[in-house]
């Protein structure tokens, strides 16, 4: 493992990483460039990244892969906690070499590198939330029914999309559990302090409008808790507001996404 992960290279790769009871299917580019690891929406895939690295081009490592029981290829697992998503990065980075790394995280992912960020200042080059890791109490009793009520109503067809990789290997519980956790640790009294403790560079590429299961301008006021986050650390900032929406935004908002990585990866570079 290299400790100047910026001078470090690698060929280009793609296998499957073990990791406590499962194993996760692993993309990396190789390449002397900055290691750029992307982390997945929660029910997502690597291919969604596909624009973004396009936009980014070949100067850069890129380092994508899909979560336990996510995609055609990663295994199940008996855990399929926060904790355990957080822990994953640790174990893709080792596998591949790579001791320092910029993180790029969208919905779900942007928490995973919230904390992973938060966690390892030493390891973390910088990050880049893509609308996600917005600190609010958006979890009530009654939004924990309506989760749990929209997974059980899509258990029928999620089988059917299995096999494409377009959904997860997890039962309609596990998915309704994992989404009512992250919205435990999304409250300002969990998330906030995480935030604050953050002494890498960070960018926000915030969308707009709804996305799947919120009503009216719920996403708006969610977003808008930014704001005092901003005000309390001068790591953090808001590299863009788009237009497209939760759903969109890495299809066509990627060149404000990877003008957030640029962004990060020039302050790094000034700093050594």
């Amino acid at each position: 493992m290299t400790k100047d992960s910026t001078s470090s290279t690698s060929s280009k790769w793609t296998g499957m990483v073990p990791v406590d009871d499962t194993a996760l299917a692993v993309t990396d580019t190789g390449g002397p460039g900055i290691p750029v690891i992307y982390l997945n929406g929660q029910f997502a895939t690597q291919g969604y990244w596909r624009r973004v690295i396009t936009e980014l081009g070949a100067g850069w490592r890129h380092i994508t892969y899909d979560e336990r029981a996510r995609g055609k290829k990663s295994k199940r697992s008996a855990d399929y906690s926060f904790e355990a998503a957080v822990r994953d990065v640790d174990a893709v980075l080792a596998a591949r070499g790579v001791d320092r790394a910029l993180l790029v995280g969208w919905s779900y992912g942007a928490f995973v590198a919230a904390h992973w960020a938060s966690r390892y200042p030493d390891r973390a080059l910088g990050a880049v939330m893509v609308d996600g890791a917005f600190p609010y109490d958006w979890l009530d009793e009654a939004m924990e029914q309506r989760i749990r009520k929209m997974f059980r109503r899509m258990g029928w067809f999620l089988p059917l999309l299995r096999p494409t990789g377009l959904a997860p290997r997890m039962t309609a519980e596990q998915q309704a559990d994992s989404n009512i956790e992250i919205g435990v640790i999304s409250r300002e009294r969990e998330l906030g302090p995480v935030l604050d403790n953050i002494t890498v560079p960070v960018r926000y590429v915030v969308a707009s409008g709804t996305s799947l299961g919120s009503r009216g301008d719920e996403q708006e006021q969610i977003r808008a808790s930014l704001d005092a986050v901003t005000a309390r650390n001068a790591n953090i900032k808001i590299s863009a507001k788009v237009a497209s929406n939760h759903g969109a935004i890495l299809k066509k908002e990627s060149p404000a996404i990877a003008e957030a990585v640029r962004d990060i990866a020039a302050l790094d570079h000034r700093e050594h």
